[in-house]
């Protein structure tokens, strides 16, 4: 096992298929989280940018069958009507994806965990941010900083999911467009640290590997995710951004 993957010992591997069938369950059950949980769990037993090219094929391809779910026509037309998002939030990730090696991993995880965190809790308390429409200007706010902290740090759900929520959207649709957006967002963030170094020849079959456990965590969830209503899918989702939230700050803090 050493042989293959140098940095990581066989039991942290063992803990590493763990992390990555939750966090394809939790995945499965509300449409994201793979990445924050992925990346949370795996930098507790490695570097940060190793925890980053771990997760970005299992978030590729669970991504593209989430996306699909519902046929090619339903996913071109989540394309059509985020496409300010998908193209703003693209090219910020492609910029942000080259501070992967000079952000202090202390830095990047308060940037991503302290968002996370408020608003979720703001909205477990009840202080829901509701948009009756679309802003186009605020579609490309929100896909603007979605994309800058997705490019160094792999996580661009929180705000996305944020987004999503406050315009009202129905389940199927919300976890259709949250595949799309993650899914065209992991093929520009595998380019793009492929450019940075990230995903390499060591860490491309430690990547190749997580998918499977990725997969079939996803399948797990989804059984799970047909069975719950709307209101329960949508305080299952801010729980799930709270605790990665939280224990993303607790990472910050301790590192």
């Amino acid at each position: 096992m050493t042989e293959f993957f140098p940095f990581l010992a066989p039991a942290g591997f063992v803990l590493a298929f763990a992390v990555a069938l939750l966090a394809g369950t939790i995945k499965g059950l509300v449409g994201f989280a793979m990445p924050m949980i992925m990346v949370s769990g795996l930098s507790s037993i490695m570097a940060p940018d190793l925890a980053l090219a771990g997760l970005i094929l299992p978030t590729l391809v669970t991504n593209g069958f989430q996306a699909l779910k519902q046929g090619p026509g339903a996913a071109w037309e989540s394309m059509k009507r985020f496409r300010a998002f998908l193209l703003v939030g693209g090219l910020f990730l492609l910029l942000s994806a080259q501070m992967v090696r000079v952000l202090p991993a202390q830095v990047m995880l308060l940037i991503i965990g302290a968002p996370i965190t408020l608003f979720a809790l703001t909205q477990l308390m009840g202080k829901q941010l509701v948009l009756h429409e679309a802003s186009r200007r605020m579609e490309i706010g929100i896909g603007a900083f979605a994309g800058f902290i997705g490019g160094f740090s792999g996580i661009w759900g929180p705000p996305t999911v944020a987004y999503l929520t406050a315009l009202g959207t129905e389940k199927k649709e919300q976890m259709r467009i949250q595949g799309v957006i993650y899914g065209l967002g992991a093929v520009v963030l595998f380019f793009a640290h492929i450019g940075s170094g990230v995903m390499r020849r060591e860490t491309l079959p430690f990547s190749v590997l997580m998918i499977l456990p990725a997969v079939l965590g996803m399948w797990i969830g989804g059984r799970l995710q047909d069975r719950i209503e709307q209101s329960t899918f949508r305080r299952a989702t801010l729980f799930v951004l709270l605790i990665a939230g939280l224990n993303l700050l607790r990472r910050a803090w301790v590192s």
